[in-house]
């Protein structure tokens, strides 16, 4: 997860647009194009959803239109959330189960062949500290990647800016706000490795 370092005070004199700052992973304000990107996301993401139980291959063809980059054999169970989608890239072979949210304000990696449970959560939005900031709607995110051949268990939450290395295993309810290295065992709230394979 993101340091304290990382909340440093918002600089009145910045004046790159809120778009170019959530691109940087700087704070940033959501405004009208960040909202139209999230309504965008969400249509597609329930028309896949509603589609999926009927014609898997028309909601499969829809993935390419939500995520940023979509490997060969990629299958993701209904319902499936994300915030803008275009942030998020597939490797090859991976698989979701039922109730995948993922949260991309910053971007997520997912390796080939990893293998979600049901209800996991990925999170690479961020808050201030500070209640006035966060009154004054200051977020900002981290990124999440994900190696190749990861199992991660049902309900597990995945928080921002951590990696998980090749071949680790995370199981189900953990909460992950640290980095798990390749072939490792996470367990737990929060998760700590308990054994390497």
């Amino acid at each position: 997860m993101a340091s304290d370092s990382h909340m440093k005070p918002v600089d009145p004199d910045d004046t790159r647009t809120m778009q170019e700052r959530m691109d940087a992973g700087d704070w940033y304000k959501a405004g009208p194009e960040q909202w139209e990107a999230i309504a965008r996301a969400s249509r597609l993401c329930t028309e896949y959803n509603n589609t999926l139980p009927f014609d898997s291959a028309k909601a499969l063809a829809l993935l390419p239109e939500i995520f940023g980059t979509v490997g060969q054999n990629v299958f993701l169970r209904e319902p499936v959330k994300v915030d803008f989608g275009t942030n998020i890239h597939w490797g090859d072979n991976c698989f979701a189960n039922y109730g995948l949210i993922a949260l991309d304000v910053a971007p997520i990696r997912i390796g080939s062949g990893t293998m979600f449970g049901s209800n996991v959560q990925l999170m690479t939005p961020l808050h201030p500290l500070d209640p006035e900031l966060r009154a004054e709607g200051w977020e900002s995110a981290a990124p999440i990647t994900i190696g190749s051949n990861v199992w991660v268990g049902s309900g597990a939450i995945i928080l921002p800016g951590v990696t998980i290395g090749d071949g680790a295993v995370i199981g189900a309810g953990a909460v992950v706000s640290r980095d798990v290295p390749a072939r490792a065992v996470a367990v737990g709230n929060p998760a700590r490795v308990i054994k390497t394979l």
